[in-house]
Order: C-alpha cells, then sequence, then structure tokens
C-alpha cells in the first residue's frame, strides 16, 4: 500500500512522517507528471530550505523531498549511519512512496547521497544534478577558515550569525542576501539538532565517489558557482571529467545560488530534466 492510500484520510495533506529502514522519515510529495525529481538538501537543512527551488521548478513535475534522520522534522538515528545505508533507506522510501524509475537532485552534502544512490540504483535513477558538490574526503577542500563555520549547526537556529556568516561562507548571491538566508534556515522545522548534525559530519568523513565516479552511468548535470568557498569550482572540473556522462553549467555565483537564485538555474535544470 503506497503512503498516498495510507494517509488519504488526511484531507490531501501531502506531508509525511514514514517508518522506515529504522527510522522515521519526514517526507513531502508534490504530486505530478512524469519522472519524480527526488531533491536531497545539504547539512543539517530540512527540506523547507529548497521552497525557493521548487518554486521556480515546473509546476507539474512532481517532486519528492525529505529530511534525513536528525534534520527537521525526522528524528535522530540512535547509531551513527553512512550514505550506503542512507541510500537504502531512500530506495525504501520510494517504494513505500509507490516511486519506480526516479531523477535525483543533490545539493552539496546532498550530492553524495545522490551519487550513493545512483550507484546502488542504476536502473531505478534515470538521471542526476549535482549542485555544488564534490566526491567527499578524496576532493579540494574549501579554506579551513569557512569549513570551521561548519562544524557546528548554530548558522540554522541563530539568524543574526547567519546573516553575518552567510557571505563568506556561502559566496555568490549570499554576500548580498545574508538577512534572505537566515530568514531561509529559520522556516526550518525543529533545526539545528546536535546529533543529527555529527551525524551527517561523520557520514561525509569517511566517504568518497572518486574511485567509482566511472561507474555512474547516468546522464549527470553538474551545476557550480565559481565563487563557491565550501567546494572550490576545481572539483566540478574533475567529477565532469571522470563520469562518463557529464554535462558541466558554470555560473558566477556561489555554494547555494540554487535557492538564493533559483530563478536563474532552475530553468537550466528543467531544461536537463526534460
Amino acid at each position: 500500500m503506497s503512503v498516498t492510500e495510507l494517509f488519504a484520510d488526511r484531507g490531501g495533506d501531502d506531508t509525511y512522517v514514514v517508518p522506515v529502514g529504522g527510522q522515521r522519515i519526514r517526507v513531502k510529495v508534490r504530486r505530478g507528471t512524469g519522472v519524480p525529481l527526488v531533491l536531497c538538501n545539504g547539512i543539517g537543512a530540512g527540506f523547507e530550505v529548497l521552497e525557493p527551488l521548487v518554486d521556480k521548478l515546473d509546476p507539474e513535475r512532481a517532486i519528492v523531498r525529505f529530511d534525513v534522520p536528525g534534520t527537521g522534522g525526522s528524528p535522530a538515528s540512535p547509531l551513527q549511519y553512512g550514505f550506503p545505508y542512507l541510500a537504502w533507506v531512500l530506495g525504501r522510501l520510494l517504494t513505500t512512496l509507490g516511486t519506480g524509475v526516479v531523477d535525483v537532485l543533490g545539493l552539496s552534502w546532498g550530492g553524495a547521497l545522490a551519487q550513493q544512490f545512483a550507484l546502488q540504483n542504476p536502473s531505478r535513477c534515470r538521471r542526476l544534478v549535482l549542485v555544488a558538490t564534490g566526491t567527499g574526503v578524496l576532493m579540494v577542500p574549501g579554506s579551513p577558515r569557512v569549513l570551521a563555520k561548519m562544524l557546528t549547526p548554530r548558522r540554522f537556529t541563530d539568524p543574526d550569525y547567519a546573516a553575518s556568516i552567510a557571505g563568506d561562507l556561502y559566496g555568490g548571491t549570499a554576500h548580498r542576501r545574508g538577512d534572505d538566508v537566515a530568514k531561509l534556515f529559520l522556516q526550518q522545522l525543529h533545526a539545528g539538532s546536535l546529533v543529527g548534525y555529527l551525524h551527517q559530519l561523520l557520514a561525509g568523513s569517511v566517504w568518497t565517489s572518486l574511485p567509482v565516479l566511472p561507474l555512474i552511468r547516468q546522464q549527470t548535470l553538474i551545476v557550480a558557482g565559481t565563487d563557491d568557498p565550501i567546494i572550490p569550482v576545481v572539483n566540478a572540473h574533475i567529477m565532469n571529467r571522470l563520469l562518463p556522462n557529464a554535462t558541466l553549467h558554470l555560473h558566477s555565483g556561489g555554494h547555494i545560488d540554487i535557492v538564493t537564485n533559483a530563478g536563474a538555474l532552475a530553468p537550466v535544470i528543467g531544461a536537463f530534466l526534460r
């Protein structure tokens, strides 16, 4: 039985908490046509952060968003997890939703999950969009001064702090829209879980896709900003060389321009997915 059937008595509410793989995952489904697009968010962020992107994508496209354990409305996992486990959980979640073949978009930390999902589900993942992401521990890192600001989830709960560091941390349009970034973070449900954030940090600290990129055969769009302090743009060029079916789109923005400048980047993603 699909989630749509299980929650039919909720009057069309499309946000659910679904038990799957030993976790309780909060998921939001926008019903539509065509191949559903699954969105994998950045570290520490609930699915509300991607709302500006969703608003600019084709309104007829089906979209699935979810909170990984310990973010948004998904309770923290009692045990540490890795990306292979999360990719398996995501697959089980999509099966529970009654969803088969999907396109997957991953932003930053979520790009690692998207890559892992594509590796583990070659026949289920049709196309892949990797935004402001890299290959994990084997990549060209950002400045230690910048990365130090990501060691805690404080920016998700302290709007003044988020606004003050937005430009230095994210680059691009965040330089002049720090207050907008802070407001966007405050829209999340239960933002700033220390345990959940630590689990995500640890998952990223032991994972890399670099040796297996040639095995990701899906058509892949790499979206990267030339002013990204967290993931230097050289990583996008490396991935573009190693992924067999990649297309590289560079823009002059930063790490989260996909949400702060969604009007410019959503059409690029929409054209690729069509």
